[in-house]
């Protein structure tokens, strides 16, 4: 079951961050539980916060209030706690989007340079726009991640992504070029918000989270201007996601990758024009869509029940053109794409059922050929949940301590 893996993948870091007990619970991945609001989402109840909203740009706020109801955990150490809207680029047609996500300060007198930032990347919530982690008090189960990472000096800004947590636009699932735009554009607006904050910066995520701190170091050099990466984490990212079709086509989608795949079609139906959703869904995904694109944990349990109910024949695209139309959407929304900016540390598991461990290392490989400079670890044992993160902490404090990073390209 893939409903409960919340934020298993940085118990490990959590533990060398902060010494504390992290209780996982559901949310994150396919089977997500995250309260619904309905069809209209909460406005911004908190009260408004000065901040400098004279830019219009990509990374400009547009406003920012207070957290009203956010976990006492973080509330608790954070001299600012705030749900921002910010602008940023869509990945899919340039166009201007405008995102939501939560900013978060340490306490105490900021060190010389300001905060460092990191850009905290949320696993898959889902499609909706109530799928959004700045709706949920608890960030959707990732508040103790955020609170250990605040504690230790780091300010931390976490983006919905583009069309979660704001009804204005759609969310592009597991398009890396948008969810990277939003994570350096959220790093901007978190400077607008808190002025004693660092230009410099990491982008740290798992899953879809992983794929948007890959992608993010990916654009960095040539959409990061003003602001200075200085390595990204990825654990049991999102890459070459390609394969999807492939399986699609033969019947072999594992479990997990049968509640991820409606999502990919939904997002897809909203971005790409003429889309023919039902050339590759059938029978009970057709009958069940609603419950399968659904992120209201009163669904929940109705959703693994459809996800459980679905055929190989109900996710089987119609005609071998159809597949190798869709492959080819994936392969633009994939990663690598171009060179990274600064260092990465990407890890993952053997026993992935999500995300085959051989799309990692294929897109590894072509990173490497491109001049990356990369430590990685493929962990037989592990599953996509499961990673041992322990070389979290020390890879980001050597970071924005600017010691030499390791390249295991170098060994290939």
């Amino acid at each position: 079951m893939i409903e409960c893996r919340a934020l298993s993948w940085w118990r490990a870091a959590l533990v060398a961050l902060a010494c504390v007990v992290l209780v996982s619970a559901c949310g994150s991945e396919p089977g997500i539980q995250i309260p619904s609001s309905g069809s209209d989402l909460p406005s911004d109840t908190g009260q408004p916060l000065a901040a400098d909203t004279s830019d219009s740009g990509p990374g400009s706020l547009v406003g920012a209030t207070t957290l009203s109801t956010v976990d006492r955990r973080l509330a608790a150490v954070s001299s600012t706690a705030a749900r921002i809207r910010y602008r940023s680029t869509s990945g899919v047609d340039a166009s201007s989007t405008t995102v939501s996500g939560t900013v978060f300060a340490p306490q105490g007198r900021p060190p010389q340079g300001g905060w460092p930032v990191i850009a905290f990347a949320h696993g898959s919530t889902g499609v909706q726009p109530e799928c959004g982690p700045s709706l949920s008090p608890s960030l959707v189960n990732a508040a103790p991640v955020v609170a250990a990472l605040v504690t230790k000096g780091y300010a931390v800004v976490v983006s919905d992504y583009q069309g979660l947590g704001i009804t204005t636009t759609y969310h592009p699932y597991l398009d890396a070029t948008t969810v990277g735009y939003n994570l350096i554009d959220a790093v901007r607006a978190t400077r607008k918000l808190l002025p004693d904050s660092s230009t410099r910066w990491i982008a740290y995520g798992g899953s879809q989270g992983g794929q948007a701190a890959w992608a993010a170091n990916e654009l960095a050099g040539e959409y990061g201007q003003g602001l200075q990466l200085v390595g990204s984490v990825s654990l049991s990212p999102a890459t070459a996601i390609g394969g999807l079709a492939d399986k699609a086509a033969a019947g072999t989608l594992t479990f997990d990758q049968r509640g991820l795949y409606p999502w990919v079609l939904y997002g897809l139906q909203r971005s790409q024009r003429g889309f023919d959703l039902d050339t590759y869904r059938h029978g009970s995904a057709t009958a069940q869509w609603d419950v399968l694109s659904s992120c209201d944990f009163t669904q929940a349990t109705k959703r693994t029940a459809a996800i459980t109910a679905l055929t190989a024949a109900d996710l089987r695209p119609t005609t071998p053109s159809a597949t190798a139309a869709l492959r080819d959407d994936l392969d633009r929304m994939s990663l690598p794409q171009r060179k990274a900016t600064a260092p990465m540390l990407v890890m993952y598991g053997g026993k992935d059922t999500l995300l085959d461990p051989e799309w990692t290392t294929d897109a590894i490989g072509r990173a490497c050929d491109r001049g990356d400079v990369i430590q990685y670890a493929l962990q037989p044992d592990a599953d996509h949940g499961s990673v041992d993160g322990t070389a979290v902490v020390p890879f980001i404090r050597a970071r924005f301590a600017d010691e030499p990073a390791a390249n295991q390209c170098l060994r290939r």
